[in-house]
């Protein structure tokens, strides 16, 4: 391995899938790993196999759709998790199982109730089992950061020995300072030598994630575990645009430590796990926020029109975010241009989604005067990472007068049949869903809604995520809808988590039978 050039091993569909509200079905995973291989993520952790049916499905499906990035399987220190990630990423081409068990006295007392020596063979067995299905195994110190160093010597000399190919130091929970960090790595680093790569995992507790692991990365560590837009368990992970940027712009620093990463992609990534998860940057994010490249003191305006350097520290088309993100669409455009302009994007669509991608594009030029390529971006992340419509909105219709009962009639489409109904609520929202229930005949709870904006403008596309539970043995389902008109979007949104919960029912009555 080149010593100047540091892994991106990105978390983003496993870690960054725990934070609450970020839950990705099949198809929105499958979306965001094919950009992590446009970005040139050298290993994909596809997600943690043993967890559910649903979990191994995913891994299995972008194992089979991936080809350059390495796809990889979470898995704690058992049999049966190893076995089901060795299954899970069995079809990719490049392949390898991550497996852990906690080092630190706290874990090793009160969670695993087991001794130091126990664990050690609880380590060494499990990654003599992953080696059985393949050469690329990564064993992680959970709760590295915790641990005791001679501890942590006796364990990796241990699992090296047994075929461990990469070492993961983790700061599970973001308890380590960037100094200590670094002192660690040193010191583990010249113990490792050669034998195996040494790898962190920072959580951002104490917003020292990306800090922590840049200290890493000078004292040894040649993979870096991160997440787009630092998605992530609690406070979130070490952010990967930031990690890959630091190294580039202080190439100095680093002396010429550098990343694989193609940086063009990070914008379109940022965006396209922002669209599907609907947990977007603060506008004040590192690299990625709105913010980040825009000026708004007139002293810095000035210093910028005069010489770009005076108070950018990197320039905004190194991440893909160009002058191009205005209007170059109109309602006159034509299929083919429109086709271009989603290639020029990152876009690979079928056919089908073409079609489809184009129309609710014409429907939206006749509405809105400027489209913008975060407009283009939303419509299709929209529509080509959904399950199934086994329900879709056709029109509605609300009367939310001041003196009034709000209302809402509406017609939904299911089984090829049109069906229209009216309810009344609380509030225009509330008339809305309870339509929605009544139509459906599946009561949900809406548990969390969110609105944005997609992009400027009065005549802005509105985003909303909501989080509905429809059965209590079950956890809420995301949806998300896009409009102009924030109710449409939110019975698009409320909508598409029915359809997710019923997709999911049905598939795990299949599963019960054994039909999948």
């Amino acid at each position: 391995m080149d010593n100047k050039i540091v892994k991106i091993f990105d978390t983003t569909l496993r870690d960054g899938e725990q934070s609450p509200g970020a839950s990705m079905n099949m198809e929105e995973k499958i979306q965001i790993a094919l950009q992590l291989e446009k970005l040139r993520v050298d290993i994909i952790e596809a997600g943690f196999a043993a967890a559910s049916p649903g979990d191994f499905e995913a891994i299995h499906n972008i194992a089979k759709e991936v080809k350059d990035s390495t796809v990889c399987s979470l898995a704690r220190a058992l049999s049966r998790d190893i076995k089901a990630a060795g299954d899970a990423i069995a079809p990719a081409k490049h392949k390898r199982i991550h497996t852990f068990i906690a080092t630190s006295p706290i874990h090793m007392k009160y969670k695993l109730q087991m001794t130091p020596d126990q664990v050690i063979q609880k380590a060494v067995e499990a990654v003599t089992y992953a080696k059985t299905f393949t050469d690329d195994v990564e064993f992680s110190c959970e709760d590295a950061g915790r641990s005791e160093m001679p501890f942590l010597k006796e364990i990796l000399d241990a699992v090296i020995a047994a075929g461990a190919t990469t070492l993961n130091i983790p700061d599970t929970v973001g308890y380590t300072m960037p100094e200590e960090m670094g002192a660690m790595i040193s010191n583990l680093h010249a113990f490792v030598g050669n034998r195996a790569i040494i790898s962190v995992h920072c959580h951002n507790d104490l917003g020292l994630a990306t800090a922590n692991s840049l200290a890493s990365v000078k004292n040894g560590a040649r993979q870096v575990e991160c997440t787009v837009n630092g998605l992530g368990e609690r406070a979130g992970n070490a952010a990967m645009e930031e990690i890959v940027m630091a190294l580039k712009t202080r190439s100095d620093y680093f002396e010429g430590i550098d990343t694989r990463i193609n940086t063009r992609e990070i914008y379109p990534a940022s965006r396209l796990v922002a669209n599907i998860t609907g947990i977007v940057p603060q506008p004040n994010k590192a690299i990625v926020g709105k913010n980040a490249f825009a000026h708004e003191s007139g002293i810095h305006q000035d210093g910028v029109l005069k010489h770009q350097e005076t108070y950018e520290i990197m320039k905004a088309e190194d991440i893909g975010l160009t002058d191009a993100n205005t209007i170059v669409l109109g309602k006159l455009s034509g299929r083919h241009a429109f086709k271009e302009k989603i290639e020029s994007l990152g876009y690979k669509l079928t056919e089908e989604e073409l079609n489809q991608s184009f129309a609710r594009f014409k429907l939206l030029a006749d509405k809105k005067k400027e489209i913008f390529d975060d407009d283009l971006r939303a419509i299709i992340t929209d529509e080509i990472v959904q399950v199934p419509k086994i329900y879709e909105l056709v029109n509605l219709q609300i009367n939310d007068c001041m003196n009034g009962v709000p209302s809402a009639a509406m017609s939904i489409r299911h089984n090829d049949e049109e069906i229209t109904d009216a309810g009344i609520g609380n509030g225009t929202m509330d008339a809305i869903f309870k339509t929605i229930d009544r139509i459906s005949g599946i009561q949900g709870e809406l548990k969390d809604y969110k609105v944005t904006a997609v992009t400027q403008g009065k005549d802005a596309l509105a985003k909303v995520t909501v989080k509905v539970r429809f059965d209590p043995a079950l956890s809420a389902f995301t949806g998300h809808g896009l409009s102009i008109d924030t109710m449409i979007a939110s019975a698009r949104a409320y909508i598409s988590a029915l359809n997710a919960y019923v997709y999911e029912s049905e598939n795990r009555s299949k599963r019960d039978r054994g039909g999948i």
